[in-house]
């Protein structure tokens, strides 16, 4: 059969797979969004439903006044003794830290705090004892993937943190896994940094704790040399093994929004590649050690139908699932119906790192027609194409002392402009369209079964190589203002 990637569209970075018993199991970051760490499930690799979010609580994560990017980095999930566990990083605190549930559908644990600094943390369980792992520098101050013993009640560390592995010479050695393979310990890690120069490395040794010798042909997997090529920035994965042996590599990667145009705006995805085994027990992934936009593989089988949803309401998402906030949101000033969504707007804007009122979904391809029906009284209300707080488009109502006022607004940088206004006079209500291509964003007023066009913007200006950061574009609905209250209805995103 043939299936597509990436697998998981969208802002959804870092993954970490684990299968348990019938099913797969996969995490990936969530930065300043809030509820924290989305959790998945498949039955089959390619299809994921979003089943829940390891982090649901205000204590369980501190994301007050975060900037945009920080808060909760790379996180893995495993499985040990009939209990989850998921480990990840605060950045903006710099404490590692993991909670866990025995209810894969239910709530998770407090945290636990970690003894061992640095970031993208991994949890390895064997007879008996855990070990922890992140990119960082060890107790003697040496740099690179340090491990030490773990006490898993308590997050005591019970050995003291040496440096293991350095890695092959790629700047930002980070996201290390260790998996005991074909009689070996397998680690794998990512370098290059998580940009155009990223790539997958690993070694192996016959000790958990190494010496571990490197690949010989190390990177196993990078996209890096593929000039002119729009998937890029392929890196940062996870191993897993299916019901009939086959070894599959889950990673990040991102789509250019052309052939020629190094820009993504989409953020970092989720990837599926296929790995090969030699008889020596080293391993290969993908074709030629890149990843493709498509793979025609046997080991899946042709009864599995990869499916790719179109159309988002609010009839056919989950508030609780397909939705989030900007850190911790006062959710008094949210109604959140089957298919209608009221917001009572505040004096916090977009463009400063808090909680406005606003409630996103990640944006999961180029081509799409978001259109939301809204009613205003006081304030502002709309549709913000969010990046970060100093990047970011609206097209919005406003109320103004002479009536109320449609706006495309563009915000790149210090640069913060309203480009279009249109008189609405005493009407407080509008249909607002947004139109999205690969390269720009239109913003329309849809009346009385006619578009006016007010404006467009480039796609690149909201791009990680312009903003910076790791996250991607949200489509997002928002409300400003101490009395604004706004109702939306009728809202559709509809990719092509």
């Amino acid at each position: 059969m043939k299936y597509n990637n990436p697998v998981v569209k969208g802002f959804y970075p870092d993954p970490s797979v684990i299968k348990v018993n019938d099913t797969y199991y996969m995490v990936c970051s969530s930065f300043q969004y809030f509820p924290g760490v989305p959790l998945f499930e498949s039955k089959d690799l390619l299809n994921w439903r979003q089943i829940g979010h390891c982090l649901t609580r205000k204590n369980q994560i501190d994301l007050e006044t975060v900037n945009s990017s920080g808060g909760v980095f790379a996180p893995t999930i495993r499985h040990n003794d009939g209990r989850f566990y998921m480990v990840t990083t605060n950045d903006t605190t710099h404490q590692n830290f993991y909670v866990w549930t025995d209810d894969i559908y239910g709530e998770w644990s407090e945290p636990i705090d970690v003894d061992q600094g640095g970031i993208d943390p991994d949890l390895y369980f064997e007879d008996g004892k855990t070990l922890f792992m992140s990119n960082g520098v060890d107790d003697e101050g040496v740099g690179g993937i340090v491990q030490c013993e773990l006490e898993i009640e308590t997050g005591r560390k019970t050995t003291p943190s040496r440096s293991i592995w350095n890695g092959t010479g790629g700047r930002y050695l980070e996201s290390p896994h260790l998996y005991k393979m074909n009689g070996y310990y397998y680690l794998l890690a990512a370098e290059g940094g998580t940009e155009y120069g990223h790539m997958v490395t690993y070694a192996r040794g016959t000790s958990s704790s190494g010496p571990f010798e490197a690949y010989a042909h190390n990177p196993v997997l990078t996209n890096r040399n593929l000039g002119g090529y729009e998937l890029q920035g392929v890196g940062h994965g996870d191993l897993v093994q299916d019901d009939w042996g086959n070894w599959w590599l889950f990673h990040l990667g991102f789509r250019q929004i052309g052939r020629w145009a190094t820009y993504h705006h989409l953020g970092r995805e989720v990837f599926l590649t296929p790995i090969t085994f030699d008889e020596d027990g080293w391993f290969t992934a993908g074709h030629e050690g890149t990843t493709l936009t498509s793979f025609e593989t046997n080991r899946i089988p042709g009864t599995v139908i990869q499916q790719d949803k179109k159309n988002y309401t609010f009839e056919n998402t989950d508030w609780n699932l397909d939705w989030c906030y900007l850190r911790h949101p006062n959710t008094e000033h949210y109604q959140l119906e089957s298919d209608k969504l009221t917001l009572r707007g505040t004096e916090v804007t977009l463009d400063v790192p808090a909680s406005p009122t606003f409630i996103g979904l990640r944006q999961q391809d180029f081509n799409a027609m978001i259109s939301v029906d809204v009613s205003l009284t006081n304030g502002e209300a709309g549709i913000t194409i969010y990046m970060d707080e100093n990047h970011h488009y609206e097209v919005a109502i406003r109320q103004e002392q002479d009536g109320y006022k449609l706006i495309e607004r563009l915000n790149i940088g210090d640069i913060k402009t309203i480009e279009h206004e249109v008189d609405l006079g005493n009407k407080q209500y509008a249909t607002l369209v947004i139109r999205s291509s690969q390269e720009r964003y239109s913003f329309i007023l849809q009346a009385d079964g006619e578009e006016i066009l007010l404006g467009t913007a480039q796609t690149r200006y909201l791009s990680s190589e312009v903003a910076g950061g790791f996250t991607g574009v949200l489509i997002g609905l928002y409300a400003t203002g101490q009395d604004a209250t706004a109702k939306f209805t009728n809202f559709k995103c509809e990719y092509h």
